[in-house]
C-alpha cells in the first residue's frame, strides 16, 4: 500500500497572516494549526511564526508549516518595515498603550522641524534597550516576568540598525487601538504631539523603545500608539491574508 501524499502543508509554506489588533502571535500560530489540522485530517504538523508582533501591533507575521519551520531563523533575520504613530508628550511603563500614562511632559518647544532632525538623527548603527515588558530573555526568564513580580532588572543593550525613518505631524483621533485595549479610556492619550512615522530595520529593534527613545531626544516624553509591520524581507502586507483565510491559498 503506498504512503499518502503529503499536502502541501506539510511539505512546507510560507503563510502570510495580517495579525488583527489584539490578538497574540501565538494566537495566530494556534488558529492557523488547527485549520490546517482539520482539513489534512492529521493529528500534528508544525507550525511557528517568524518574528513576534505584539497584541497591540497589526501586520504581516510570517507563519511558516511543514519544513519550512527549519527557516523561521533565516526570515527572523531580515530587515523590517513597520509604520505607525508616536505620541509626544507622555509616557507609560511599557513605552506603548498596553498599560496607562505614567507620566506627561511639556511639548510647547518641538516644532515640526525639530521633529524631522530628530528623526533624522536615528539613522545608522546604534544601541538599544528593550523594554522591561518585553519577551527578552534574562537569566532564562523573560523580562516581562521580573516587571509583573515588581523586580528591578538590568536588560543588555543591543546593536540594531536603522535604516530609513520617517516622519510627519497628523491628526490623532480616538484609535482603534484606544477602543480595543484595556486602558481606562478617560487617561489623556489625545494630548501632545501625534508623529506618523515609517521606519525601515535590521532584525531585534524595539520600536516601543524608538518611540521612548524619542520623546527622550526630544526632551519630552514619547510612547507607541499604533503600529504596523508592513515588510519582512521579501514579504509584504499586501500579499496577507486573515488567520480564518489560510486553507485559501
Amino acid at each position: 500500500m503506498s504512503e499518502p501524499v503529503p499536502s502541501k502543508f506539510q511539505t512546507g509554506q510560507f503563510i502570510l497572516i495580517d495579525k488583527p489588533l489584539t490578538w497574540t502571535s501565538f494566537d495566530v500560530v494556534n488558529k492557523v494549526r488547527w485549520l490546517i489540522k482539520n482539513e489534512i485530517k492529521v493529528k500534528k504538523i508544525k507550525v511557528g511564526h517568524a518574528g513576534t508582533l505584539d497584541p497591540l501591533a497589526t501586520g504581516l507575521l510570517v507563519v511558516c508549516s511543514g519544513k519550512f519551520t527549519k527557516r523561521i531563523d533565516e526570515i527572523q533575520g531580515q530587515e523590517k518595515e513597520y509604520t505607525g504613530v508616536i505620541t509626544l508628550g507622555a509616557t507609560t511603563p511599557c513605552y506603548d498603550l498596553e498599560k496607562p500614562v505614567d507620566e506627561e511632559f511639556p511639548t510647547d518647544h518641538i516644532t515640526k522641524e525639530l521633529i524631522e532632525q530628530t528623526a533624522l538623527s536615528f539613522i545608522g548603527e546604534q544601541e538599544q534597550v528593550a523594554p522591561i515588558h518585553s519577551a527578552k530573555k534574562v537569566d532564562g526568564k523573560r523580562a516581562y516576568e521580573y516587571a509583573r513580580l515588581g523586580e528591578d532588572v538590568v536588560l543588555k543593550s543591543n546593536t540594531i540598525t536603522i535604516k530609513e525613518f520617517d516622519v510627519e505631524l497628523c491628526d490623532c483621533p480616538k484609535t482603534e487601538i484606544q477602543e480595543k485595549s484595556k486602558i481606562n479610556q478617560e487617561l489623556p492619550y489625545q494630548k501632545g504631539i501625534h508623529v506618523k512615522f515609517r521606519i525601515v530595520c535590521t532584525k531585534g529593534t524595539y520600536i516601543r523603545s524608538i518611540a521612548r527613545d524619542f520623546g527622550l531626544k526630544l526632551d519630552s516624553g514619547g510612547h507607541l500608539s499604533e503600529l504596523r509591520r508592513t515588510r519582512i524581507g521579501e514579504f509584504c502586507i499586501a500579499d496577507a491574508i486573515a488567520p480564518e483565510d489560510v486553507l485559501s491559498i
